[in-house]
């Protein structure tokens, strides 16, 4: 047999030989890994219900570093004061009976997906009203065990928490929301919480919420000392600020269109009963049911609100236009009344005249004297005023109270826009 064939058979048995080799390593390295699990995690070896100890080994408290990452926000309630959220939830903290041989850099994690194998912090959401979590395709949690003994555990839940809200300067106010988390059995002696450094808490970028934007959120401490002792907690704070211009289209503009209909009888003749009063029910009927339909969207506060400002005014120069036409209408009677009795008093007087002028001397100087003392009697005139000799324009009172309205409800109306917006908005400005 030549030199190069006995080399080549030795090559294909030293190929053979290392692909052998190759494949009992993989094998023996997912063996490995079920061992490393049965090694830390067998009965009698690790008892899940003993808490870890503290930092590096001392009889201090366990440190669990919390982050969380907000999927979603589904809907946030006025009327119940509550709103939903979906959320990934992040514990890590350090356990060094878990420690194992990461095989040279091979065996980067443990994956688990049963809680109840190791021991877990007893973490709950103090303003939480209702819970649970995502079991589709499988349940959507995992734990992971790193070899210096740190364990993560991650899950993803959707909560309904309780968000208490100040409506005052409702619809243009900014809310809150807080979630609050903390420790159910152990004592700060035990187990404490922090947030995990850099970026404990992070927002979904393409978050959409209808009726509000999220300004920015803040993170901080909530610790809570009962008769049992203190507890470690941890919230999150929300900061909402509500959309105006959906209001704005829905409530202001409707309300201000009503109000400004309202005003048209002003310029209907004090005649057209009818035509009056049909507009000025209608216009405040509707009023009405518009202020109904927005105090059936929000919680019976003890408070008066932004918007209750807002339509109570409203609704109030509304029904100053009907109560216009009921005291025009009553001048225009009263104005008939005075035209029938001046008429009554002509009549009588020119009558009177008629008979006295029969017996009345028609001697000139007699008219002569009469004559100089209508003269002495006779007052300078007086200065002419503006507004009387505007309104004299018109002669019956009713006119007159029409035409006055015509002025006085817009002028009044937009001074409380100015009144309005300026207070409410400047109040906002100082609540941020």
């Amino acid at each position: 047999m030549g030199t190069g064939h006995f080399f080549w058979v030795i090559f294909y048995f030293a190929s053979l030989c290392s692909a052998s080799l190759a494949n009992n390593a993989k094998i023996n390295f997912r063996e490995k890994e079920k061992k490393v699990l049965d090694q830390i995690l067998g009965a009698g070896k690790y008892d899940a219900r003993i808490r870890p100890s503290g930092i590096n080994g001392t009889d201090g408290p366990a440190i669990v570093r919390i982050n969380l990452f907000v999927r979603s926000i589904m809907t946030i309630s006025d009327i119940k004061m509550e709103y939903s959220v979906q959320l990934t939830f992040r514990e890590q903290w350090t356990d060094e009976r878990l420690k194992f041989d990461d095989i040279q850099g091979r065996l980067k994690y443990l994956t688990l997906t049963e809680a109840n194998r190791v021991w877990m912090p007893d973490l709950f959401f103090s303003n939480e009203k209702e819970g649970h979590f995502h079991n589709i395709i499988m349940p959507n949690v995992y734990i992971r065990i790193f070899p210096n003994g740190s364990v993560l555990y991650s899950i993803r839940i959707s909560l309904t928490l309780a968000c208490p809200m100040n409506l005052k300067l409702y619809p243009l106010d900014r809310q809150i929301c807080s979630l609050r988390m903390a420790s159910y059995g152990w004592t700060t002696n035990d187990l404490v919480f922090l947030w995990k450094e850099g970026d404990p808490v992070q927002v979904v970028k393409n978050l959409h919420l209808p009726r509000f934007t999220l300004e920015k959120f803040l993170t901080d401490y909530c610790n809570s000392k009962t008769n049992t002792g203190e507890y470690s907690c941890l919230k999150v704070d929300l900061l909402f600020k509500r959309e105006f211009s959906y209001y704005l289209i829905q409530i202001y503009i409707p309300c201000c269109m009503l109000v400004i209909v309202s005003w048209v009888s002003f310029w209907l003749d004090q005649g057209a009963v009818p035509a009056r009063v049909s507009l000025g029910v209608t216009t405040l009927l509707t009023m009405a049911t518009q202020t109904s339909g927005i105090n059936a969207s929000l919680p019976p506060v003890s408070y008066t609100k932004a918007i209750d400002v807002w339509t109570g005014v409203c609704l109030t120069f509304v029904f100053g236009a009907l109560l216009e036409f009921a005291l025009v209408n009553y001048a225009s009677r009263s104005d008939m009344h005075k035209e029938n009795m001046k008429k009554k008093r002509r009549d009588l007087e020119q009558a009177s005249i008629d008979a006295a002028s029969d017996l009345l001397d028609t001697d000139s100087n007699a008219t002569f004297a009469m004559l100089r003392q209508c003269e002495v009697h006779m007052q300078a005139p007086k200065r002419p005023n503006c507004c009387k000799t505007w309104l004299s324009k018109f002669p019956t009172r009713s006119k007159r109270i029409d035409v006055i309205s015509r002025i006085t409800f817009p002028l009044v109306f937009a001074l409380f826009n100015l009144v309005y917006w300026s207070t409410y908005l400047f109040r906002e400005e100082e609540d941020e």
